[in-house]
């Protein structure tokens, strides 16, 4: 596992190696390339005249090697990055292959041998995309899982406590494969750097950070400070200098919410814009046809499954079938939430004899064997059963299929500032907190969730969530 983390953590280690690989599997799509051509003889028949061995063409089978390793090395394919992409792996190798397949093209050309086919070189080039392609799955899978578990992932601290480390921090929740482990925050402001935020831990002023960085056998320190700390700043990276730690700065510019700035870059020259932001205008559109779409088809498809649930829960326990709730929805407009009955009648009545009993952080309340609950109901808890009621609340637009989950109004007023950002858009039946570990999150961290979906929406974000939920809900995991 130490190889592996070597591996994939250090730029020279990982560069070397990664060439090595991809020179081994560019002469196996060769070798496919030649039995395709000559054994096979697909698409098109070959001269017994021009049949030839296959050392004949060993110089441009390794002339083509080492011209797409240097192309790939030229594009920055071997370049270890934070964010990782399996699009963006793919296509960089289809696109440095295609080049690197036409020079060859243009030699042999030139070389003009009579005897060489062109077309094995188009089958070679088809084959290295596709083993290349194979081997970055393979990198991608394995870096997001060792980064998940925190190998090869660079202790942080963070510098600051307002919007921009918020930021951040939403970031890094999202996207565990980033590879950033931020250990906490340091912040002069006393309602901040007193206050842990979910997992991230409040550490106290910026006077601790020399102590901190050294105790905490800290990688990285990012700064997302105001420009006009700017002296506070340059002290900071000189001391991280001086104790050999990298140093980053988020930039707060004219004091806009990071999410709302776009980096454009012409001709080298970065550039700052602002982005279109949130669900809105043709995005609000987009979202609602889905959410009629698939909750009118839902409702259709799991109707029989309702109804038998229905009469379970009136044989079970005397009551009503649906559990009625006031929750708050898009901009703290109030709407009746409706749900299978979980519980015995009364169980809210006894929800204050049991707050010592609440197993969650923050404003709400939960309880992993909560003895309100019925037996069926623990059971639809668990595989969410209880909340098909809910795509009725989707279909008269109180709701959406992703967002973030409804609450309950005495929640709300125990909301800090920023938690209201959840209330902009309309709640889901599902959303990335959801698929991210549900009841097992801290408040704080569900918050950051909800807001960084919120920020980075589109049609892509909201199908990855749905298809994620599948599994969450078939086993059930994090929910209670």
């Amino acid at each position: 596992m130490k190889r592996l983390e070597l591996l994939f953590s250090n730029q020279t280690v990982a560069t070397v190696a990664w060439m090595l690989i991809d020179a081994l599997l560019i002469n196996l799509a060769c070798l496919l390339a030649y039995w395709v051509r000559y054994d096979l003889q697909l698409f098109r028949t070959v001269d017994p005249a021009f049949d030839q061995p296959y050392r004949v063409y060993l110089p441009f089978v390794a002339l083509f090697t080492g011209l797409l390793v240097l192309v790939y090395r030229q594009q920055n394919i071997y370049r270890l990055r934070r964010r990782i992409s399996l699009f963006d792996e793919v296509y960089n190798i289809l696109n440095a292959t295609a080049t690197g397949t036409v020079i060859l093209f243009v030699i042999i050309f030139i070389y003009q041998s009579a005897f060489y086919s062109r077309l094995i070189f188009v089958y070679a080039g088809f084959f290295t995309v596709l083993l290349l392609g194979i081997s970055r799955v393979i990198k991608v899978s394995a870096l997001r899982s060792m980064r998940r578990r925190g190998i090869g992932a660079k202790r942080v601290v963070i510098v600051g406590g307002g919007e921009v480390a918020l930021t951040v921090m939403r970031v890094v929740v999202a996207n565990p494969e980033c590879g950033l482990n931020i250990i906490g925050f340091v912040d002069d402001d006393p309602a901040r750097g007193e206050t842990d935020i979910g997992r991230f831990k409040a550490l106290g002023k910026l006077e601790n950070l020399p102590l901190t960085v050294v105790e905490q056998q800290i990688d990285e320190v990012i700064i997302t400070l105001p420009w006009q700390y700017h002296d506070k700043i340059v002290r900071i990276m000189t001391m991280c200098e001086y104790l050999d730690i990298s140093t980053r700065i988020v930039p707060d510019m004219f004091q806009m919410r990071l999410s709302h700035m776009q980096v454009d870059e012409i001709a080298g020259v970065p550039m700052i814009g602002l982005k279109e932001m949130g669900i809105s205008g043709l995005n609000h559109l987009i979202k609602r046809a889905i959410d009629l779409t698939l909750s009118l088809l839902l409702i259709l498809f799991l109707s029989p499954l309702a109804a038998l649930l229905a009469l379970i829960i009136k044989m079970e326990s005397p009551g009503p079938v649906l559990f009625k709730q006031v929750r708050v929805g898009k901009d703290g407009r109030l709407f009746t939430l409706y749900k299978f009955r979980s519980m015995i009648v009364g169980a809210d009545d006894q929800k204050a004899a049991l707050q010592s009993m609440n197993e969650a952080d923050g404003p709400r309340f939960k309880i992993r064997n909560d003895p309100r609950m019925t037996r069926l109901g623990r059971l639809m808890r668990k595989f969410s059963f209880d909340e098909f009621p809910q795509l009725y609340n989707v279909l008269v637009g109180d709701m959406s299929l992703v967002g973030p989950r409804p609450p309950i109004p005495a929640e709300v007023e125990q909301y800090q500032d920023w938690h209201k950002r959840r209330l902009e858009v309309a709640p889901g039946l599902t959303g990335l907190s959801q698929i991210s570990g549900r009841s097992e999150l801290t408040f704080d961290e569900t918050a950051l969730l909800d807001i960084y979906y919120i920020e980075n929406w589109s049609p892509s974000l909201d199908t990855k969530i749905l298809l994620q939920t599948i599994p969450k809900v078939i086993f059930g995991s994090g929910a209670y």
